[in-house]
């Protein structure tokens, strides 16, 4: 197997190779990977193969959170997601997107974009 390009972008890693993968080949990429970020190997959540996208839309959820009385963040809807058992096995594509329903509503619609597996 030969890397042959390979693309940082914010959080993610690219590596296209000139084989298709197995899984023991993506679990060296993922060792070399930690290896070379050392300090901040933790930060490295796991090696897949490419998967295909699909969204959720949650509708209904104030859009200023109870908490701080500020407008509610994809952190603080990561959060949620994590601690609820129904999202046990789902892998975010992305931070979550709040989108107010309209200028005077206290409503909002989140878009979470998730990996199929």
């Amino acid at each position: 197997m030969i890397a042959d390009f390979i693309h940082v972008e914010d959080k993610d890693i690219v590596v296209t190779t000139n084989n298709v993968l197995s899984g023991s080949d993506l679990q060296e990429i993922e060792k070399y990977i930690k290896n070379s970020l050392s300090s901040n190997a933790d930060k490295v959540s796991m090696a897949r193969l490419p998967q295909s996208k699909l969204y959720l839309k949650i509708v209904g959820i104030l859009f200023i959170s109870e908490k701080t009385n500020n407008q509610i963040l994809s952190d603080e809807i990561e959060d949620v997601l994590k601690n609820n058992y129904i999202f046990n096995n789902i892998i975010l594509a992305s931070k979550p997107c709040i989108i107010k329903v309209s200028p005077k509503s206290d409503i909002s619609i989140i878009w979470i974009n998730i990996w199929d597996s």
